[in-house]
């Protein structure tokens, strides 16, 4: 397994710029996942390091190695496609060797490799069948036992479970988290999914038109997101946005505006705003909860009931639609008046150009309990 480190990586396509001077090291062994909205370049910088895209600028190492002008091959990588890529007039284990007896690989060799990968991803009762005779999943499972068996430096993934329906792709989750923990492999994963890269990351890295907004846990930007397009980005629901000001500076946070005439004390650093300065609430609708002594009001428009769960949408006084995430079935109506516990301790603020302001001390992540001020506002 290899370190890889991208080192002011652009492409450009003609005139167009699409991956802008990135710099990112992943480390041996780690598990990458590259998320972001539909055209933010994941893709493109998942090409770019397997060389099926030459970079326009900057330096890719792959083990330490600069690897701009080398080809696929020479960069002992392997690539997990959306759409498997089997060929179909071959068997399961024909697929599997197919690369190995490109590459001159003894028979002997061929066989051991192929037949101890398929134990692996519990394949080799099907090593005989065609790909037409096998499920999404078995054909998924057979294309990572492709890469497997090339015993390469790198594992990348290319979005290799969209194709799949839920339970599908549940399973095959699992399965991978098992393979690099087995394996210990250094592994890049794009997904458009918010649970894969969750549940399946070490560490995300979040793109936005190229650029890369945040790298770090999927913990660390689910509950400190650095700008207001992370924080909406991950998290499912999205997090509630509201727009507010500042109305007060105190040595506990800011104290920030609400729909209707209340406020509530936000626990962040106030380094860089000023009182009347325009800005944006984040919370998460797991944080908000439905109270008498609520800071917002609001009228249910939308309930949604899972049975674990429930779903509420709350219009406030100024038209924003807030999410509220509660657990069980809920007594609530559509069309109902409810007042929304909005807790400040766990509450982000964003600035006006999105940055977010750290959170405060007391901003700790498990902590629920509310800091509000719900006095009328001048």
């Amino acid at each position: 397994m290899a370190d890889v480190t991208l080192k002011g990586v652009y492409k450009d396509f003609g005139p167009t710029r699409v991956i802008h001077g990135v710099d990112l090291d992943i480390k041996q062994g780690e598990f990458i996942v590259f998320v972001g909205p539909s055209g933010c370049g994941k893709s493109t910088l998942l090409r770019l390091i397997a060389g099926l895209e030459d970079i326009s600028d900057g330096e890719l190492f792959i083990d330490e190695q600069l690897v701009n002008q080398r080809s696929p091959k020479e960069r002992k990588i392997a690539m997990v496609f959306q759409s498997y890529a089997l060929y179909p007039h071959m068997s399961v284990f024909e697929n599997m060797a197919f690369g190995l007896e490109l590459s001159k690989v003894s028979r002997a060799e061929i066989e051991k490799k192929v037949r101890d990968t398929a134990e692996i991803l519990e394949l080799t009762p099907l090593l005989e069948r065609k790909p037409k005779q096998l499920s999404g999943g078995q054909r998924q499972r057979v294309a990572i036992g492709r890469a497997i068996v090339r015993n390469p430096k790198v594992f990348l993934f290319d979005e290799p479970l969209s194709n799949l329906d839920a339970a599908l792709r549940v399973q095959m989750r699992i399965e991978i988290a098992k393979l690099h923990r087995e394996m210990n492999a250094t592994m890049v994963y794009v997904t458009h999914d918010q649970t894969e890269a969750m549940t399946l990351a070490d560490r995300i890295v979040v793109l936005n038109a190229g650029r890369v907004e945040q790298v770090g846990t999927p913990l660390e930007l689910y509950h400190r997101p650095q700008n207001a397009f992370v924080g909406g980005f991950i998290g499912s629901p999205k997090m509630n946005f509201i727009d507010s000001r500042v109305v007060s500076i105190q040595d506990q946070g800011l104290e920030v505006a609400l729909p209707g005439g209340t406020s509530v004390l936000a626990s962040v650093h106030t380094d860089g705003v000023s009182v009347g300065d325009q800005v944006q609430i984040g919370i998460r609708p797991e944080h908000i909860t439905v109270g008498s002594e609520g800071v917002l009001a609001g009228n249910v428009e939308v309930i949604e009931s899972l049975g674990e769960s429930h779903f509420l949408y709350v219009r406030d006084a100024n038209r924003n639609l807030v999410t509220v995430q509660g657990k069980g079935d809920t007594q609530i109506k559509n069309g109902q008046s409810v007042r929304l516990n909005v807790p400040g301790t766990l509450c982000h603020v964003f600035r006006k150009d999105g940055k977010a302001l750290m959170r405060g001390h007391n901003a700790d992540m498990g902590n629920s309990t509310a800091t509000m001020v719900t006095s009328e506002l001048a």
